[in-house]
């Protein structure tokens, strides 16, 4: 079986940067045969918002909300994605789940990001 596994979130002023990872592991050979993997994050009461996402071709695309100072990136070689995070503002406080979709989706269990006004 294919898992995720987030990692390096925390808490941060505003302003501030992170960059969080997602590890696959299991029966799966490179991480750039998934079709699609994505960032979501989620805060308590609200809709879940679909972040960033990158392609097996590397193609990606950004939500509004942080077009600009996000950057999705996948490390094949490594078999993580990453999710670089700059200027961060209190409103980018939620957890951030990762998931990857090649015959299925598969979902992380999340890591918290807190930033602090």
């Amino acid at each position: 079986q294919v898992q995720l596994k987030e990692s390096g979130g925390g808490l941060v002023q505003a302003g501030g940067s992170l960059r969080l990872s997602c590890a696959v592991s299991g029966s799966i050979s490179n991480i750039s045969n998934f079709s699609v993997m994505n960032w979501y994050r989620q805060v308590p009461g609200k809709q879940r918002e679909l972040v960033a996402t990158i392609n097996r071709f590397g193609t990606t695309t950004y939500s509004v909300s942080v077009k600009g100072r996000f950057t999705i990136f996948r490390a094949d070689a490594e078999n993580t994605m990453y999710l670089q995070m700059n200027s961060l503002t209190p409103e980018d406080t939620a957890v951030y789940i990762c998931t990857a979709f090649g015959t299925r989706t598969i979902w992380g269990r999340g890591t918290q990001v807190t930033v602090s006004s």
